[in-house]
């Protein structure tokens, strides 16, 4: 999920590589392409996989068919390579599906998104500065609420990277989270800027659950996963377990270099909440993406909203729940990326949900080449055969961890 202060703590020195050159693999399947179109994300894949890496997973959805790449390995100890069916802790990416419910219910009439965050969890949003009644649902799915972010909290940093061993099965309620972020100042007046907050899409699911009387877990398998028949997506709510098949995640929990490497594949996700819990396949995230942008889940009104963006640090934009940044072909995506124990994901689409794309990262103390995998995919290599310069917007916008 958007850790980024997390992910700094996570994130060090580029490792040696876990195995030998022998181990990238690459596997292709679909129709139209071959696998042959897909060169040069193959390339960045493998690149990764020996700059140190475990491995990465991917699939590409577009008018030639599907295409699956992977290299390195799904698991240290059996060198298992990675599966197309293979799950994974998904992180921030959940983001997307909140916001959709929310504009669901804008368009059902339950809710406004100029409707202020006090009407909606009276008292939650208080103390330190934090005032709900001038921060509205908008603000809080575009970032711009200036709502602390929980996990910039130090006491929560040491919990999730050193302390992790410690406490991985330890359970959070949304409550305790957000109280966590009302001990902080706010980052500034609502409205007034721009900064990721976790906290954010906490409130967001409380949101839902006052306006439905039902979790928003219930609510995303409704209105989302059932209606799009997305069947190895979950919300694993406190369980620390992945559903089967499933590669392992590996962290250092640590900046360290030569630090031991450790399997985070179990976690209770709750620290994350409606933040970043969900669990899917790279197949699942395609299938969502190309709805979402296709302007399948969506009215045209709440759909011109999901896509109104702000301004991101060092260029690109924030819509709600989805970011976009225009590559170095002139060509423009929609994605988001997600961190969290083990897992780097990201989910990317162009503006009409007709060529996506999904990878995973099984491991998170090397920052992996998301910019890259992007710039690769979309626009290729090119005439000269030197891989495209990536620009600061994708940079910006593939670091909401």
């Amino acid at each position: 999920m958007g850790l980024r202060t997390v992910r700094a703590a996570l994130v060090g020195a580029v490792a040696a590589a876990l195995a030998a050159t022998g181990l990238a693999t690459a596997t292709a399947a679909g129709s139209g392409q071959g696998g042959g179109g897909h060169g040069a994300t193959r390339a960045v894949m493998e690149a990764e996989v020996k700059a140190g890496m475990p491995g990465v997973l991917g699939q590409v959805q577009d008018d030639h068919g599907t295409w699956n790449g992977s290299a390195g390995v799904a698991d240290l100890a059996t060198q298992r390579q990675r599966l197309p069916q293979d799950r994974f802790r998904i992180g921030s990416i959940s983001k997307a599906f909140v916001s959709t419910v929310l504009l669901q219910l804008e368009a059902e009439g339950r809710l406004d998104l100029d409707d202020t965050v006090e009407r909606r969890l009276p008292g939650v949003v208080r103390g330190n500065g934090h005032d709900g009644s001038r921060i509205t649902v908008r603000q809080l799915l575009n970032h711009t609420s200036g709502v602390f972010n929980y996990t910039d909290d130090p006491g929560i940093v040491e919990k999730l990277t050193t302390g992790f061993p410690e406490h991985r099965y330890d359970t959070y309620t949304p409550r305790q989270l957000v109280a966590v972020a009302m001990k902080h100042r706010p980052d500034f007046r609502p409205g007034q800027g721009w900064h990721y907050s976790n906290t954010n899409y906490v409130l967001a699911g409380m949101i839902v659950e006052k306006v439905t009387g039902r979790t928003y877990a219930a609510e995303i398998e409704k209105r989302v996963i059932d209606r799009l028949g997305l069947r190895a997506t979950t919300l694993p709510g406190t369980s620390p377990r992945m559903p089967s098949p499933h590669g392992r995640a590996y962290s250092k929990l640590s900046t360290a270099p030569d630090a031991r490497i450790h399997d985070t594949t179990e976690l209770n996700p709750s620290w994350g909440g409606a933040a970043g819990e969900i669990i899917s396949t790279t197949g699942d995230l395609n299938r969502f993406y190309r709805a979402l942008l296709g302007g399948k889940l969506l009215p045209e009104r709440q759909q011109k909203e999901l896509l109104t963006t702000v301004p991101v640090r060092d260029g690109g934009g924030y819509g709600l729940g989805i970011s976009s940044a225009t590559l170095s072909c002139g060509t423009t995506v929609w994605l988001h990326d997600g961190g969290i124990h083990g897992s780097i994901s990201l989910a990317v689409s162009t503006a009409d949900g007709r060529h996506t794309s999904a990878f995973n990262h099984n491991g998170d103390w090397t920052e992996g080449d998301l910019p890259g995998l992007v710039e690769a995919e979309y626009c290729g290599v090119k005439p000269d055969g030197a891989a495209p310069k990536t620009g600061s917007a994708l940079a910006a916008v593939t670091s909401l961890r």
